[in-house]
């Protein structure tokens, strides 16, 4: 079987490798077409996509996923026309690839021109959102690139029906289907070779849990654009607008809990705490979150449990609440560039100057001053979809949409030119 499945991803890197040469000399106005028409198959395929989603639902029940989990898992009418608007989102923008990004003239007359291209095949593995199917698939053909997609064995009924719209569009766009590849086994076998697939995947994005992640981070031999931890924190400074960061607490920590833009934990003034704390915990836990808190959280309310040094650090992705008492805005920078995974971090405040502070020195791909983290989004940054949000420095930093997935390469025109010595 190992044999059989190193045979498979060969052969699909193979077809990649000759879908992406066509992608990247590929019209705007074709990759577009190829978008629509695939929005327009997910619309008319939803009851097939839901009932293929709740042969997942049932096996992931069946499997005791999480509440948490099965959310992210589920699909319905509103899911699925978010993804078409997704796709036609993507369709609207300008074509990242083959823009002049800047040029310039030598004292000797070469002209040089950096021109943005395709990454090439990037493959993504992600685990049970099956709406990343699209989402990556979409993003990487805008992007001039293929893709190779390995879904979670949770979501393989409901990925193969989104695959099959997708391959749709490109048929329609006279594009080959191999340009998005969905993986055809649940056998975690082919993760393993898609990280070793050097020469045939250029970039690796891994869209999941901590331990996909990691492992990705530790065994690929490709390189990747990725983030470890969604540890988001909101922090109320002691000149917050109380009813504001009441109802921006609630929406970052409860709209949906396991994306990884949801708040973990809390960091509040001081100054503050006793006046703005009862009002959060009522909230909050009227609608079964619990709440771990340092000393002080606990002596406010004694529905809130102590807090261990672990919960500074984790991603819950559930209804759990971490919340520490700060003596000001520098003690919450220190602690979130001490605990936070660098991805969203918030600041409730009026002080402009406080902000300001807090924006320059929380060490995060994303930093937001009185807005909810979960904002966190390609699609709320207006870039239509995202493959993920990298926490890494290279390369892309934030959303990953299509104009990050594209590298560049120099032009340069001469008439004769002659370099001497």
């Amino acid at each position: 079987m190992e044999n059989n499945i190193h045979q498979i991803m060969q052969e699909i890197g193979n077809q990649a490798k000759k879908a992406a040469r066509i992608l990247s000399e590929s019209s705007a106005e074709q990759k577009n077409q190829a978008l629509l028409a695939a929005a327009q198959a997910l619309r008319t395929q939803t009851a097939h996509i839901i009932a293929q989603n709740a042969l997942d639902l049932e096996a992931g029940k069946n499997k005791g996923l999480s509440a948490a989990l099965l959310d992210r898992l589920a699909l319905d009418e509103k899911r699925i026309e978010s993804m078409a608007a997704g796709l036609e989102s993507i369709a609207s923008f300008p074509d990242p690839v083959g823009k002049e990004l800047t040029q310039w003239t030598r004292p000797n007359g070469l002209q040089i021109s950096r021109i943005s291209v395709p990454l090439g095949v990037i493959g993504v593995i992600y685990e049970s959102r099956p709406n990343v199917t699209a989402d990556a698939g979409g993003l990487c053909l805008k992007s001039g690139n293929a893709a190779i997609l390995r879904g979670g064995s949770e979501s393989f009924h409901s990925s193969n029906a989104i695959i099959a719209c997708l391959h749709q569009g490109l048929r329609s766009a006279n594009l080959p289907e191999t340009a998005i590849q969905l993986v055809p086994t649940i056998d975690r076998a082919a993760v393993g070779e898609m990280l070793n697939m050097v020469g045939l995947i250029d970039v690796i994005v891994p869209r999941g849990g901590k331990s996909l992640t990691e492992r990705v981070a530790n065994d690929s031999r490709i390189p990747t654009i990725l983030h470890l931890d969604g540890n988001c924190h909101t922090y109320i400074h002691a000149d917050a607008d109380v009813d504001m960061a009441v109802n921006i607490v609630q929406n970052a920590k409860l709209r949906r809990t396991g994306i990884c833009g949801a708040t973990e934990s809390l960091l509040i003034d001081e100054s503050i705490i006793e006046k703005i704390l009862p009002l959060i915990a009522e909230k909050l836990i009227a609608q079964n979150c619990e709440i771990r808190g340092d000393k002080t959280a606990c002596a406010i309310d004694s529905r809130i449990v102590p807090a261990s040094e672990e919960d500074w650090g984790c991603e819950y992705l559930d209804k759990i609440l971490s919340v520490k008492t700060v003596s000001g805005v520098e003690e919450a920078i220190e602690h979130i560039n001490k605990y936070g995974s660098h991805h969203t971090d918030a600041i409730i405040t009026a002080n402009q100057a406080a902000a300001a502070r807090f924006l320059q020195a929380v060490d995060s791909a994303i930093v937001i001053h009185n807005s909810s983290t979960q904002f966190a989004d390609g699609g709320e940054f207006g870039m239509g979809a995202e493959i993920g949000i990298s926490t890494g420095r290279l390369h892309a930093r934030g959303p990953v949409g299509a104009e990050q997935l594209t590298t560049y390469k120099y032009v340069v025109k001469g008439d004769g030119q002659l370099r001497a010595g």
